[in-house]
């Protein structure tokens, strides 16, 4: 594979193009050099980011950000003018000299106007100062690590993450502008564009926070009780209406033969609430994301009945989402926003990475939590209420990839509940709403492989989601409200 250095455009001396096997430093350092003809359209920060990566000790010290830009735009135009063969661009300079050559070319291209347009092109961030809410849980890792651990400065921006009690106050501060973005569960988003449990405002899901990570967890004195069928009567809280919690206990319950709505209570109770409202016994369990379940284990309180990743294996549960109109108003910051979030999930992924994780998003302003609850969630590693210690690595995993499917899989429950009415266009509202094409092109950017489709089937408790099907997959259960 042919790839591009940083070199001098204009000195007959130096190589602008490194062939497989280049014995240079550069190549031997580096293990994906940028090509320079196809940065002109990348974000600013991406161009400095793979431009710096690019400069090895053989190339020219370039001195700042416009310097290294200046450099991409003169060797993308040298090249084209050589019809991108090396060989006469040497012979050539060799012969002339590098301040004729370059006198020569001014003469009849306009290379500084052209550095100029490019880079007013390229634009500036519209906003650097933000405010992006959260609510204090462990699916939402990035958003909140990305704080302390610097990614939001790495990509340009100056941003308060704002600790949140609930969903319903998110969504509302989202709506009236306070927060320029928000963490959300991955329902929120369609609901919201669709003006279900709000005013209707076109919303953007452009990445998922987390995959699993929740759990059902019951009050102690039910340890005899683990069957579902004896939980008729049971009062249950999830963290809000439109959730994926509410949705697989939902499905969690009917699957075993109760209805949601009669044989069970389930409460909207916000997530910090969870351990109060179990030990005071107002109720008897809840499907809540972490660090809730685990510190009702670490209080004695309750314990894990399931991982929320036995009833769908890799399922999404938190989100990164903004307005419509923010991203549009606002699009290289919008840009620099998501690649600081993609770029903070991608870190969450990694296990290595886990405790520090952990230690960085315990204090007061953030989860205000003991580190080690938050590890247990992290690694996977952790005391069950049971009596036995589970290790589970995949407990909680960060892909930020929204599929299509999944939301097309939420509609479907939001349809089973009655949360929407009438006929619905799943697969139009999921792929408005999940903008897949901005996260793949973002991972892409940042080095990372995004899949080469956005729709998917699942399987659910031994029960196949084929996503071309969505209406004849609602009309399939038994217990429904439509």
């Amino acid at each position: 594979m042919t790839v591009k250095s940083l070199n001098d455009p204009f000195d007959p001396n130096k190589s602008l193009v490194h062939e497989k096997g280049c014995e240079c430093s550069s190549c031997q350092s580096k293990s994906h050099e940028v090509s320079i003809s196809t940065l002109i359209d990348e974000k600013p920060e991406i161009q400095v980011k793979k431009l710096a990566e690019s400069v090895g000790p053989e190339n020219d010290v370039l001195a700042s950000t416009d310097d290294m830009m200046d450099r991409a735009i003169e060797s993308a135009v040298v090249r084209s003018i050589f019809g991108h063969d090396e060989m006469s661009r040497r012979s050539f300079l060799g012969l002339v000299g590098a301040g004729t050559a370059a006198g020569l070319l001014g003469s009849f291209f306009p290379m500084e106007e052209a550095k100029a347009a490019i880079k007013e092109t390229a634009g500036k961030l519209e906003k650097t100062k933000l405010n992006v809410g959260f609510v204090p849980i462990t699916c939402a890792t990035p958003i909140i690590m990305a704080h302390p651990m610097g990614f939001y400065a790495k990509h340009g921006l100056d941003v308060e993450v704002i600790k949140t009690a609930g969903w319903a106050v998110a969504r509302d501060k989202s709506l009236s502008k306070e927060y320029d973005a928000s963490h959300m569960l991955t329902p929120m988003p369609l609901a919201m564009t669709m003006g279900a449990g709000s005013s209707a405002k076109p919303y953007l899901m452009p990445a998922v926070e987390n995959i699993n990570g929740q759990a059902i967890v019951l009050h102690v004195d039910h340890k005899d009780k683990r069957d579902p069928k004896q939980w008729k009567g049971f009062k249950f809280g999830v963290p809000f209406e439109y959730s994926m919690h509410n949705f697989l206990l939902r499905y969690y319950v009917a699957e075993h033969g109760l209805d949601p709505d009669k044989d069970i209570q389930i409460r909207v109770v916000p997530p910090p609430e969870m351990v109060a409202n179990l030990r005071a016994g107002n109720l008897d369990g809840y499907l809540s994301p972490d660090p809730f379940n685990q510190r009702a284990v670490w209080e004695k309180v309750g314990f894990i009945h399931t991982l929320t990743k036995d009833i769908w294996e890799g399922h999404p549960c938190c989100a990164f989402a903004c307005s419509q109109e923010f991203a549009t108003e606002n699009p290289n910051t919008y840009g620099a926003l998501l690649r600081s979030i993609i770029d903070a999930t991608q870190y969450s992924a990694k296990q290595e990475n886990r405790k520090e994780i952990s230690e960085a998003i315990a204090p007061k302003n953030y989860l205000n939590q003991p580190v080690p609850v938050i590890q247990q969630v992290l690694t996977g590693r952790y005391a069950d209420g049971l009596g036995s210690v589970q290790n589970v690595p995949d407990r909680i995993d960060f892909d930020p990839f929204p599929w299509h499917s999944m939301g097309v899989w939420i509609l479907t429950q939001m349809k089973r509940w009655g949360y929407v009415k009438g006929d619905v266009d799943y697969k139009k509202i999921a792929e408005q709403v999940y903008v897949a094409s901005d996260a793949a092109k973002v991972m892409k950017d940042l080095g990372y492989t995004p899949p080469s489709k956005t729709y998917e089937n699942y399987t659910i408790m031994g029960k196949e989601f084929d996503y071309t099907k969505p209406e004849e997959y609602v009309k399939s259960f038994a217990i429904r409200r439509t």
